[in-house]
């Protein structure tokens, strides 16, 4: 049997697995699912037609699955849907989708920290973690294992790819290829998230496969397609060098993040003159 404080209002159509918890001055709308094991603090809300699944944890304030913050909403049935073992803290704020039967959908194992907002039809994958104060707009995608810093910012339809990391305070308007790490107001490629590949046990020769696709992609002064052509042709296709080519070649609207910080390149064009005389003076 589920366990509900009596100061919670649940609506009588929703239902509560057992082993669920509801906690005080929760409120639970019509059309909910909540899974066995899940527990919900106090002062929770769920709207209408939210699917939770089990072991969950939700901490007070949390609202997940109310109407979204878009202008052309108008009351169409739209979903909510919340995976296993995700922990969700104080003050987060999750929308249903904004149009007819879409969907909001959130993984397993993700940990969304207090004040996170995740808007409208954005889809998060698996292992995320995403830090205090962070806002997703509406249609973002974000893959597995990616970590997002404190505050950061993430435009509407942008994608984020596998055990990327964001900055805290970053500004992403664009895609964020999987494996990369971002920084900076607009967001800007300082390089590979080697210690998070080795957390996830990424070999050390998939990790220098994937180095020598960002020296193309970042340095080599082709630009994106011929990038990629050249990743096809002379780099070894790993698993993990073939999901970041998936990735390139089905870019949002919004285009793909490849450009280092300024001052990155700008040193290094500065540095090849001299790296050539180098060259020539030893032949």
């Amino acid at each position: 049997m589920a366990n509900i404080h009596p100061s919670a209002i649940v609506d009588p159509s929703a239902q509560i697995a057992e082993g669920a918890e509801i906690g005080p001055f929760s409120i639970i709308h019509g059309n909910v699912t909540i899974g066995a094991g899940t527990k919900l603090h106090s002062s929770v809300v769920v709207g209408e037609w939210t699917e939770i699944g089990e072991n969950n944890e939700i901490f007070p304030g949390a609202v997940i699955g109310v109407a979204p913050q878009d202008l052309r909403y108008s009351g169409e049935r739209a979903y909510t849907k919340i995976g296993n073992r995700n922990v969700i803290r104080e003050y987060v704020t999750i929308h249903r989708a904004s149009d007819a039967e879409g969907v909001t959908s959130i993984g397993d194992d993700n940990l969304l920290m207090a004040y996170t907002h995740v808007a409208h039809n954005c889809i998060l994958g698996n292992q995320i973690v995403i830090a205090n104060s962070v806002g997703i707009a509406g249609h973002v995608e974000i893959e597995d294992q990616a970590v997002l810093g404190g505050m950061c910012g993430l435009h509407q339809f942008v994608r984020v790819g596998k055990l990327a990391m964001l900055g805290g305070m970053a500004q992403i308007r664009q895609d964020i290829p999987p494996y990369a790490m971002v920084d900076g107001q607009p967001a800007r490629v300082f390089g590979m998230n080697i210690r998070g590949m080795q957390r996830r046990g990424i070999d050390k020769d998939s990790r220098q496969a994937l180095k020598s696709c960002y020296r193309l992609i970042l340095q080599s002064g082709l630009n994106l397609t011929q990038a990629i052509n050249s990743i096809k042709a002379n780099v070894e296709q790993t698993d993990e060098v073939a999901h970041l080519v998936k990735f390139l070649e089905s870019p949002s609207k919004m285009g793909v993040c490849i450009r280092e910080p300024d001052h990155r390149r700008e040193r290094r064009q500065k540095a090849r003159p001299l790296k050539v005389q180098v060259e020539a003076a030893n032949c």
